[in-house]
This record gives C-alpha cells, structure tokens and sequence, in this order.
C-alpha cells in the first residue's frame, strides 16, 4: 500500500517474469568498452513515463503490448537479455544467453489524475511503480533490465524501467525504448538497427597513455571536512526544482553581456544549481575546491570519435569546472557560466581517450565525489516523447538522483509552461539555505 498525506492507494503487483527474446539469438560473449565499465556506471537508473488513457487504444492492454514488443526488440538488441561476468583488470563482459529482462505486470486502484505533481521527481511512490525485485539490483550476475507496467482504473498507466548503467547511456536507452515503440505500432525491424562494436569504440589504446587533466577523477586526501560526511545517503533530503522559461530568463539577465550571447539554457541552471548547492552546503574553507562535472556526449560532434548511429554503448565524458568555494560563493553568477563553458570546451577526442586510458590505468576508478556535483541533460534525447500508441506522457525522465548526481528533464507544468525539473538530494539542513538561494 502507497500512501501520503492526502492520497492511499494499492498496487497489485503479479510474480516478476523473465522476458526473452522472441527469436534465437547469438550465444556469446561480448565486452564492454572502456568507458562502458568504468566504476562511476556501475549502477542501475531508473526510468518512469505515466501515459493517460487514449480512447483510441481501448480494448488494448498496454502490459501484453509492451511485453510483446519487447520480446521482438530483444532479438536485435540481444546482449540486454544476458548478463554481466568480470574479468580481469575489472574488465566487464556480456555473457549473450538470452536468460531475458525481468518484467513485472502490476494494477493500481488509483486514477493517474489523482497523484498530480506525485509523478514528478522525487517521485515518493518510485517503490509502488518500479518495485525493486529482491535479488535483482545488483551489476554482475543480474538481469540488465527491470520493466514494471502498471494499469491505472482510468485506462492509463505508468512504465518504470530500470537500467544497468554500463550497457547504454540515455542516447542508448532512448534507442532501445523507440525500437520498441516501433514493433508496437507493426513495424518488422527497428528503423536505426544497434550497434555493438564496444571493441571498436570508446577503448584504451594501446599502450595507454593519460594526456589530459581529468578533475572529475581527482582524488584529493586531506584533514579538512569532506562532502562525502555531510552528504550521507541516508539522512539526505530528495526534492526538485522546476525552471520556467521566465526562471530562465531572470537567469540570463544576470549575465547579459556580449561575452554570453551564446549562452545555452544548460550553462545557466547548471551555474545556479553549483552556486546555491555549495553556499547551502557551506564548505568550512573558502580555500576548498569544488566542482561541477557536466556530462557531454561524443554522438554527431565535429572533432569527436567516428560514433556510427546506431551505437548504443555509454559514449559520454564529464570533464569538471573548478573553483575555490569562496570565490564561487561570492562571485557573480557569470563566474560559473564562464567556468562551466571552459569546461565543456575541453571535450575533444583525444580527451575522451585519455579518459579510456585512464581507466585501464588505474584499474577503472569511480569519479571523485568529494565536492563535485554531476549533471546530465536528458532533455534533448526524447524521452519525454516515447509514444506506444497512447501519445506522449504526461511526464518521462528520470526520477533519479543520487547524492552527487542530478538529471534535467523536460515537464509541463499545471499553468502550461514547459520547463525543466531537476531532482536534487540535500541535507536537511541544507534544504532551507538552498531554496532560500535559489
């Protein structure tokens, strides 16, 4: 049973079934990439769409259409219904033998206009909609994907995919998920077929040779208070921002200037949400350095590795903008926005090998957490846009954030306005400080 302040409800979940696919399918073993396996994405992300009923789609079960076009889309992208083994060097493989993706059928007595704002991040009914199936969580030896459906009594329904993170990034993700949608609406073959070639793609050269300076990576020891103390995943609060586009607006008028004509939606509230986070954190150095780590993705990019489409594989770096926390605390917002385009502006291919190299080098290290906050911009990859034959969702994204980590995502808020939520985690006594900088 689910329950808030205001609103209880049931969901009856059935026993979790193993999907396969629907052909058979190679048996085999595949490796990761370099980037793919590296400690940072070794972990599972959580996906949620609520769909509303479509009278165009009734008499059609929305739990059978999904599992039907899954079991198609597995024959192509097959390496999903394996499972994960280590080798060595903490080399990560795919051991491609079809054992299937976990899939959970659920009901919940609940209309999907009654949990209003509950679907948005921090989603408080995550459990409800995306249960956690014991024995299923971990990254080596687990199914690679969790899907749970669950029927709503207004004919909608709300789909929650969990993800390992070392087999696709939300390019991949986004791919996987409209091949689906395409074998839903008849299609015979995915429009983008997949690609695999991880060997090809993203690895360490050889030899291995670290060319770059990779804050993100840096490992600092000192006597001083660490973030990693005052940021305990267990007393941390889960809230969520939305910027309106008159949010966003206010935002660039503090740093109107020629020297920021070009300044993109993302450098704004990334340079906010650094600032705000750090003053509410309250670093008891100013001398100490934090950073921000901003994912970028290598797709489509002029002087980026050759990715084909198609390539599903992690195929992202996130180099870190670099301050003293006093001087980012009291500077203009435009001291951040500049730190922060400095540091997107290092993405080039030889950085990304260097970062490939350095996996190898130092046996795949995770990213530093010791004052950094990592973001991630879902808001132009789709997802907000997955359509199974009930039109758009009322929200999809990712509800996800972990102490360190925060992803944007695309809404439209009860006024109409189309913005952008940010789930965020705090400490309690951070939350206050943080929303009164805000």
């Amino acid at each position: 049973m689910a329950f808030s302040s205001t609103l209880v409800f049931t969901v009856k979940r059935r026993e979790p079934e193993l999907v396969v696919p629907k052909k058979p399918t190679p048996r085999e073993i595949k490796k990761l990439s370099d980037i793919d396996d590296q400690e940072g994405f070794r972990f599972q992300v959580p996906l949620m769409f609520f769909f509303r009923d479509n009278p165009s789609m009734r008499g059609k079960d929305p739990v059978g259409v999904i599992r039907e076009g899954l079991a198609k889309t597995l024959v192509y992208y097959y390496p999903f219904a394996g499972r994960i083994i280590e080798g060595g060097n903490r080399k990560l493989m795919v051991d491609c033998n079809g054992k299937g993706v976990l899939f959970v059928e659920a009901d919940a007595n609940i209309k999907i206009e009654q949990l209003g704002d509950n679907i948005l991040p921090p989603c408080p009914f995550m459990e409800e909609f995306l249960h956690d199936v014991p024995g299923s969580g971990g990254i080596i030896g687990c199914p690679l994907l969790l899907i749970q459906v669950t029927r709503f009594i207004c004919g909608g329904f709300a789909l929650g995919i969990r993800l390992n993170h070392t087999m696709a990034d939300g390019y991949g993700a986004m791919q996987f998920l409209n091949a689906i949608t395409e074998f839903v609406k008849g299609a015979s073959a995915p429009s983008i077929p997949p690609i695999w070639q991880r060997e090809q793609y993203l690895n360490a050269r050889s030899p291995p040779r670290i060319t770059c300076t990779h804050n993100e990576f840096e490992q600092i020891t000192h006597n001083k208070p660490s973030s990693d103390d005052i940021m305990d995943s267990d007393k941390l609060i889960r809230t969520a921002i939305f910027f309106s586009p008159k949010d966003i607006q206010a935002l660039r008028n503090q740093v109107s200037s020629e020297n920021f004509h070009r300044c993109q939606r993302f450098d704004l509230i990334t340079a906010c949400l650094w600032k705000c986070r750090t003053i509410a954190l309250h670093p008891t150095d100013p001398d100490e350095m934090v950073r921000v780590s901003i994912i970028i993705n290598a797709r489509g990019k002029q002087g980026m590795p050759d990715i084909p489409t198609g390539y599903y594989g992690n195929a992202f770096i996130y180099p870190a903008a670099v301050s003293k926390a006093g001087v980012l605390c009291t500077s203009p917002l435009s001291y951040a926005v500049h730190l922060i385009q400095n540091a997107k502006a290092q993405m080039s291919d030889e950085y990304i090998k260097s970062v490939a190299d350095l996996m190898v080098i130092k046996k795949r290290p995770k990213y530093t957490t010791n004052w950094n906050f990592i973001v991630s911009d879902l808001t132009r990859i789709g997802i907000d846009k997955v359509d199974f034959g009930w039109d758009n969702p009322v929200y999809g994204g990712c509800t996800f954030a972990a102490p360190v980590i925060s992803f944007y995502n695309n809404f439209k808020n009860s006024n109409g306005e189309e913005g952008v939520v940010v789930p965020i985690c705090l400490p309690p006594l951070a939350v206050e400080k943080f929303q009164y900088e805000l």
